[in-house]
């Protein structure tokens, strides 16, 4: 168990989000409660629950749009820890408090719903209205910086859209390996937070027409370099920022 993971509870006092998604940390985290109006928690014992009190309050406030959009709860994955930093198992990313999964079905135990039929290479037939809407209702808001799908799903929305004006969201919606039994919401770095370290900024457009390097079939050996290079950044250790040894080490 690496140290970060050790930490049951935030530091106390103002919160800052400190260094990037997937090498930093999170100071003055709020929890978010395991069940609320329009959303539950999925695995509690992970103790991922933390994040800036801007992603705490974003996601009871689209708890309670759900609910009156008559969307199903939403069922909660992973947040950060406590004091965010690197967690032993399942992220690179979701260190500095900014980051959240979001299931698309409820995880029965270990086993998730995946809306990919891999063979097809096509949605299943689970990924309908509801889904597409509960995508929009995220990636429209204004503090999320991108939302993360399997390239599949970004495809599947991209037609349905078709050529309905109000199709701006998409924008934020990538594509990116995995991400088929659930989506990740990323927020922009917070005004409090001078130490965050922001991605760079998406390039123009709803991103629909750039989709062909995933599914083209001679660029198979290049998504294989590039998903090898992404697995290696995955599992290795991130150099964290200076101020991240005070945030660990904090009462």
């Amino acid at each position: 168990m690496n140290e970060w993971s050790k930490v049951r509870a935030p530091t106390k006092g103002a919160a800052h989000a400190i260094g990037g998604y997937s090498a930093g940390c999170l100071e003055g985290g709020a929890a978010l409660p395991l069940a609320g109006t329009g959303f539950r928690v999925a695995r509690p014992e992970r103790n991922r629950v933390f994040g800036h009190p801007i992603l705490i309050a974003l996601l009871r406030e689209l708890g309670l749009e759900t609910k009156k959009l008559r969307l199903p709860p939403l069922v909660i994955g992973d947040l950060s820890q406590p004091r965010g930093g690197p967690a032993p198992t399942g992220h690179a990313s979701h260190q500095s408090g900014l980051d959240v999964d979001v299931w698309f079905l409820p995880p029965a135990g270990k086993t998730t719903v995946s809306m990919v039929d891999a063979a097809r290479a096509q949605p299943v037939a689970r990924f309908d209205a509801a889904i597409a809407r509960l995508l929009e209702l995220f990636a429209s808001q204004t503090q999320v910086e991108r939302l993360f799908v399997n390239p599949v799903l970004k495809r599947a929305l991209c037609e349905r859209a078709g050529d309905e004006p109000h199709r701006a969201w998409l924008h934020k919606v990538r594509p990116w390996w995995g991400h088929d039994d659930h989506f990740h919401v990323r927020l922009s770095c917070p005004p409090d937070s001078p130490a965050c370290l922001a991605q760079a900024a998406l390039p123009p457009g709803d991103g629909c027409g750039e989709l062909d390097w995933w599914f083209n079939a001679k660029a198979q050996e290049d998504r294989a370099r590039e998903h090898q290079s992404y697995s290696a950044r995955v599992g290795a250790a991130a150099t964290l920022p200076e101020g991240c040894g005070a945030v660990l080490a904090a009462p």
